[in-house]
């Protein structure tokens, strides 16, 4: 379980780096965001291992509801982390749609994954979600909504996002996490 809090708790720092200490960040130049990028491999490696060697209590498994309910929200979880939210007409206002969806990822995960390990990993990352989007917001408090895009954008990457989320699950199911019950 230690190497999958450190990995979680690397993720956050690196994360949040930049914002909470930009002084600092602004020292480091270009060189920087290699620093960054190698933090935030160690941490998903660290993350990655931990959750497979960690153990905990188990409270609830998959459920044909969780199931269904985890799925749609993968599938939204994959739309606002595309372009399509910035580039579309439906959600081009909204300021944080891939933090968003990163925090959806989250509870679809958590809903079919009622272990402790679960807790630690996908409740950190979707409890960081949601510090960053305060962070960002108290720190960068001016903000301009991009330019209104077209219905077309929006229904390529809802399209984009299914097909993904039918590639992602059987990625998981041949690994051994059958998604689609």
């Amino acid at each position: 379980m230690v190497l999958l809090i450190l990995g979680v708790a690397l993720w956050w720092a690196a994360h949040l780096f930049k914002r909470l200490a930009p002084a600092q960040r602004a020292a480091m130049g270009d060189k920087g965001k290699g620093a960054i990028a190698l933090a935030l491999l160690v941490s998903v490696l660290l993350m990655i291992f931990g959750y497979r060697m960690a153990d905990g209590a188990f409270f609830w498994g998959r459920h044909p509801a969780t199931v269904g309910i985890n799925n749609l929200l993968m599938l939204a979880a994959l739309y606002f982390t595309s372009p399509g939210p910035k580039k579309g007409a439906l959600f081009y206002k909204m300021r944080h749609p891939m933090l968003t969806g990163f925090l959806l990822w989250a509870v679809a995960h958590l809903l079919v994954n009622g272990d402790v390990p679960s807790f630690v990993l996908f409740g950190g990352l979707g409890l960081w979600a949601i510090v960053e989007i305060m962070v960002i917001n108290r720190t960068e408090p001016g903000w301009t909504p991009p330019a209104k895009g077209s219905i077309g954008k929006d229904a390529m990457f809802a399209a984009i996002s299914v097909l993904l989320l039918f590639v992602i699950g059987y990625i998981h199911t041949w690994l051994g996490y059958p998604t689609f019950g």
